[in-house]
C-alpha cells in the first residue's frame, strides 16, 4: 500500500507515520504546539523529520525531550539542517517565508521514506494523524501528493481573480497540509512548460522557478500550483476539513465537509493565532499550548475550549463553534476509551 513499506526486515522507522515541517525564525513554538497536537491524539506511532536552522536545533532537542516518557515513546525525530539541493539556495530562502521552499527538496532530502504528510507549522491537529494518512490507500495510480482547494469559491478565491500564472483546477490548492508519496515523486518524469518531454523532480524546480519568479506571489505554493496545472492527473483532491483555514469562516462559512463532519486539520495561516482577528483560532491554539499533557482530556483541554469559546460569538467564525469542536470531541471520546475503559476492561476480565 501506499506509504508503507512491504520489506520483512525493514528498521521500525519505515512502520510509522512520516511527518515533515520547516521551522525557521521565530517559528519553534508554533511548531512544537503542532507537533503536540499530532502526539496528542495519534494512534500508530510518529516519525518526525524536522528541518530547521541551526541556532534551533538545540531547542528542539530540549524541549521535545521535557515531554513525559508516555508521550516520547510515541514518536521519534530527526532534526535536519535547511538545505537545497539546485540552484542559488539564497534564493530559496528568501522565496516566500524563510526557509518555507525546503518543502520542495523532500523527496530528495529524504531518499528513505516512502510516504509523508508535510505541514506547515501553524497546523493543529484535531483528530489522529492515521485518519489522512489513510487517504494515501485512496491514490489511484498515477496519483503522487494530495491537497485541498485554496478557496471553495472561485469567484473570492485569490487564484482565480489574481494569479498570473497557470495554478491547479478552478481555485488553485493550498500547500499548507500536503501528503505525499515520495517514492512516486522521485521515479516521475513531470509534464512542463520548459521542454518539451518530461523532466524528474529536481531537474524541474529551478528553471522552473527562473521562468516564474516574477510572477508568483505565494512562493513554493505558487511552483506547486504550477506544477499541478501541468500534471492534473498527479494530484488527489482532498476536502477543506483538512486544511481548515480563515478564509473558510471570516466571510461566511464556506466548507461543507467541516460543516457535516467538523474540522479534521486547523491551519491558522494570516497569523491568525498571535492577533486577536480570528479569536476562535487563538482560543485553540492556546488551549493545546497550556494543555498539560497527562491531564484529563475533557476537564483540561475541551471544557475550557468551550469556555473561550463564548468569548468568540461575536466573529463570524466564533458563530459556528460546532465546526471547530465537532471533530475533536469525537477524538477526545476515542482517545478515553483506548486509554480508560478498554484498559479497565482488560484488567477486569483477570
Amino acid at each position: 500500500k501506499p506509504g508503507e513499506q512491504k520489506h520483512p526486515k525493514e528498521p521500525s522507522s519505515f512502520q510509522c507515520m512520516h511527518l515533515a515541517v520547516v521551522a525557521c525564525g521565530d517559528r519553534l513554538e508554533e511548531t512544537l504546539i503542532m507537533l503536540k497536537s499530532a502526539v496528542l491524539f495519534s494512534n500508530r506511532r510518529l516519525c518526525f523529520h524536522i528541518f530547521a536552522e541551526d541556532s534551533l536545533k538545540p531547542e528542539f532537542e530540549k524541549k521535545l525531550k521535557e515531554w513525559p516518557s508516555s508521550y516520547t515513546k510515541k514518536f521519534e525525530s530527526n532534526i535536519y539542517p535547511i538545505t537545497f539541493s539546485v540552484g542559488n539556495a539564497q534564493e530559496w530562502k528568501k522565496l516566500f517565508k524563510p526557509c518555507a521552499a525546503q518543502r520542495l527538496f523532500l523527496p530528495v532530502i529524504l531518499k528513505d521514506v516512502d510516504s509523508l504528510l508535510y505541514v506547515d507549522t501553524d497546523v493543529l491537529f484535531l483528530r489522529p494523524i492515521d485518519d489522512i494518512w489513510h487517504l494515501l490507500r485512496e491514490f489511484n495510480s498515477t496519483q503522487l501528493a494530495a491537497m485541498a482547494p485554496e478557496h471553495e469559491i472561485p469567484k473570492i478565491g485569490w487564484y482565480s481573480r489574481f494569479a498570473r500564472h497557470p495554478y491547479y483546477g478552478t481555485t488553485g490548492v493550498n500547500s499548507g497540509v500536503m501528503l505525499m508519496n515520495l517514492t512516486r515523486i522521485r521515479s516521475t518524469q513531470f509534464k512542463n512548460s520548459l521542454i518539451p518531454g518530461g523532466l524528474t523532480w529536481e531537474e524541474m524546480l529551478y528553471p522552473l522557478y527562473q521562468k516564474y519568479k516574477n510572477y508568483i506571489t505565494w512562493g513554493d505554493q505558487d511552483l506547486l500550483n504550477i506544477i499541478f496545472y501541468f500534471n492534473p492527473e498527479c494530484l488527489y483532491v482532498f476536502p477543506c476539513q483538512w486544511n481548515y483555514r480563515p478564509d473558510h469562516c471570516m466571510y461566511g462559512s464556506n466548507c461543507r465537509g467541516a460543516e457535516e463532519e467538523g474540522v479534521s486539520i486547523l491551519h491558522g495561516n494570516r497569523g491568525v493565532y498571535h492577533d486577536g482577528k480570528q479569536p476562535t483560532f487563538k482560543a485553540l491554539y492556546e488551549v493545546i499550548r497550556d494543555f498539560p499533557f497527562e491531564d484529563n482530556l475533557f476537564q483540561s483541554l475541551y471544557y475550557p475550549l468551550q469556555s473561550k469559546f463564548l468569548d468568540t460569538v461575536h466573529t463570524l467564525c466564533g458563530r459556528i463553534p460546532q465546526v471547530f469542536l465537532k471533530q475533536i470531541e469525537k477524538t477526545m471520546k476515542k482517545v478515553y476509551e483506548n486509554r480508560v475503559i478498554v484498559y479497565l476492561g482488560a484488567n477486569h476480565r483477570y
